[in-house]
């Protein structure tokens, strides 16, 4: 089957499209990257998404109104991609969207003054991208691992097991996108041996920063020159790796309902109490993402496995502070792009998406309880189906 995959993370940049050839089932399951495309959202969508995400007032009626606006930009997405790759959207067998994810708990917590039950919720209506596209659709991946006790996140290992299994190198999976996700494959290991979890921010509380300090002119920092040009504040960055996040012992799953609006602005305040510089508060934002990540390597994985490679993806491998931090902070791992093995870091989670959508299609399982904490494995998604093809 050829079958497109939709990621639209939690940076909430936009849309990555990617195209995959795959066939067979595990674990001879063979899938084939072939094309990537990357849609910006529209400024009133973005603005949506990152209202709602981060906790603002809304209204059921609002909500409502963005899933089904969402649902009509990934359509678009889809049908842009295919143009672009002058493939025919006939060709396409199915879909696989993630949807936008507005609120994430993975286990029961206490969020804002309550003690909240473990729940989820992407927008991106299947049924219209169904529609406009012809094409089947599985999205809403989440919901059957929670249910199955799992934490819904993360979904990824069960690809980057088919991807980057090796008899005899140990390797962690690592995509930096706004959370940062990591899977740990052991050399010589099945499934049940992979383990993997969010290790904390990304992207996102430096793409915040970034947004705030330059007025919307820009939404990251690209090549890291806003850090660059500033100086680490220990005593902050200090703070910030007390976060209990850290602490917690996998599986543990995060979102913009930890390191969201609410952090980036305690980081702020923070500055203003302190009179420190926005480079400088951008540059500590950097390190403690990183360094976010090298503390879960030593708390959580040397131990247990011995790592020759680390394989990185997501728009934080484009970030050159970030990868000196992670290159100075793990001696011993080699540290390689994904692109190494014949998939683009930007392409990475959509291309996790179409293989996730395949497999729901056929009705079998592609959770892995080992990362999730379910207590069994689980088919993932629901499916949209079109009234008939509109090509």
């Amino acid at each position: 089957m050829r079958v497109l995959g939709m990621m639209s993370g939690t940076s909430a940049d936009g849309i990555d499209v990617a195209l995959a050839r795959i066939s067979g089932a595990p674990p001879t399951l063979n899938a084939e990257f072939e094309a990537h495309h990357h849609v910006a959202f529209p400024d009133y969508v973005r603005e949506g998404i990152l209202r709602l995400a981060n906790g603002s007032p809304t209204t059921t009626a609002e909500i409502s109104e963005l899933n089904f606006q969402l649902g009509e930009t990934l359509a678009r997405a889809a049908i842009a991609a295919c143009k672009k790759w002058r493939v025919s959207l006939r060709s396409v067998s199915l879909i696989g969207s993630h949807g936008q994810t507005l609120f994430h708990l993975g286990t029961s917590a206490r969020f804002r003054g309550k003690v909240l039950s473990a729940s989820t919720f992407q927008i991106g209506e299947i049924a219209m991208i169904a529609e406009r596209t012809g094409v089947p659709v599985v999205g809403d991946f989440r919901p059957a691992d929670m249910a199955a006790g799992g934490q819904g996140a993360p979904l990824v290992p069960f690809v980057d097991f088919l991807l980057y299994r090796d008899p005899a190198r140990g390797r962690v999976a690592l995509n930096i996108g706004g959370i940062a996700n990591l899977t740990v494959i052991p050399a010589g290991g099945d499934a049940r041996n992979v383990f993997a979890f969010d290790t904390g921010p990304g992207n996102m509380i430096i793409d915040a920063l970034v947004e705030r300090f330059t007025r919307g002119r820009a939404s990251y920092d690209q090549d890291a020159r806003m850090a660059l040009s500033g100086r680490t504040i220990p005593e902050l960055l200090s703070r910030l790796m007390r976060d209990p996040y850290l602490l917690k012992k996998p599986p543990k799953s995060a979102g913009r309902e930890q390191f969201g609006g609410a952090f980036a602005r305690g980081i702020i305040s923070w500055g203003a109490q302190h009179h420190a510089g926005p480079a400088d508060l951008v540059r500590t934002a950097t390190v403690f993402t990183s360094l976010a990540i090298a503390d879960s390597f030593r708390r959580f994985i040397v131990q247990r496995v011995k790592v020759h490679e680390l394989i990185v993806a997501g728009g934080g491998a484009k970030n050159p502070l970030i990868m000196a931090q992670l290159a100075g902070s793990l001696p011993g791992i080699e540290i390689v792009p994904a692109s190494r093995y014949g998939l683009p870091a930007e392409a990475k989670e959509a291309f996790c998406f179409a293989v996730l959508a395949y497999e729901t299609y056929h009705g079998r399982s592609s959770n892995l309880p080992s990362a999730t904490g379910a207590t069994h494995p689980a088919v993932l998604g629901k499916i949209a189906h079109p009234r008939k093809a509109k090509r």
